[in-house]
C-alpha cells in the first residue's frame, strides 16, 4: 500500500506539472498539486500499515469532495 501512496504522488507531480505548462493562469492548481504530491510521497515512505493507508485515503477523498462542493456553490460564477 505505501508503494501505491508513492504512485499517487507520482500522478499528482505529473498533473502540477502540466498545469505550470498551461500558464501563469494555473500557478495556484500546480502549487496544490505540488503539495499533494509531497504529502503522498511522505506517507509512502512512513510504511504505516495498510488501514492506516485507507484511513488516510478516506480523509483525503472527504476533504477533496467537500472542497469541490464548496467550491462549486460558492466560488463558481452562475451563467448569465
Amino acid at each position: 500500500m505505501d508503494r501505491m501512496f508513492k504512485v499517487l504522488g507520482f500522478w499528482a507531480f505529473i498533473i502540477a506539472i502540466m498545469f505550470l505548462a498551461g500558464g501563469h493562469h494555473f500557478q495556484i492548481p500546480a502549487i496544490l498539486f505540488f503539495v499533494q504530491a509531497l504529502l503522498f510521497y511522505i506517507f509512502g515512505a512512513m510504511k504505516l500499515t495498510e488501514k492506516t493507508y485507507m484511513y488516510l485515503f478516506g480523509g483525503y477523498m472527504f476533504i477533496s469532495f467537500v472542497g469541490m462542493v464548496w467550491y462549486a456553490n460558492f466560488m463558481m460564477k452562475m451563467p448569465a
